[in-house]
């Protein structure tokens, strides 16, 4: 069986304390070593990711390589004063902190998404106009076939590159 990766995605509430449930095959992928532990941060474009302890673990040792450049200390400063380590409770709920709902704008509904390495949360609303932007082509940054088309390229490339390595 290849790598594990996240795909997928499904629509969940907020409770009143700020609660989700994690669905259970995305919980199954958190677990390492038998136990489920992971990390809720700020993600890309809006959204939080949720990472596995092992993939945290790597992203922190290379930042803690470049930690004394100046340029990156407010980026560091935000990213890991907002990172949290946390779990499921016995029914999978996850609790988003409200710092992180206020940063992203979570109201009620989130859409979880997998996404390789890592698990996306994003407010509903926002998830939902991407996508429709995507599949309409009306933004022009977020035409699907042509960026379809690139990363299917970066495939080809790679395995161009494969090969060159094994002659």
């Amino acid at each position: 069986m290849g790598k594990f990766f996240f795909s997928g995605s499904t629509l969940a509430k907020l409770d009143d304390k700020g609660r989700f449930v994690l669905p259970q095959q995305m919980r199954f992928g958190l677990v390492e070593e038998g136990v489920l532990e992971f990390s809720l941060a700020l993600g890309l474009g809006g959204c939080l990711a949720i990472y596995r302890q092992s993939d945290i673990q790597k992203i922190v040792e290379k930042f803690q390589a470049k930690q004394h450049l100046g340029k990156y200390q407010k980026f560091f400063t935000l990213f890991f004063s907002t990172l949290h380590q946390t779990t499921c409770d016995k029914i999978g709920r996850v609790i988003i902190p409200p710092t992180l709902k206020k940063a992203v704008g979570i109201k009620t509904e989130i859409m979880i998404a997998g996404v390789l390495n890592k698990i996306e949360i994003w407010p509903k609303d926002r998830y939902e106009s991407q996508l429709d932007a995507a599949l309409s082509g009306k933004d022009p940054e977020m035409n699907l076939a042509k960026l379809t088309e690139e990363a299917f390229a970066l495939l080809e490339c790679d395995a161009m590159g494969d090969q060159d390595g094994q002659e």
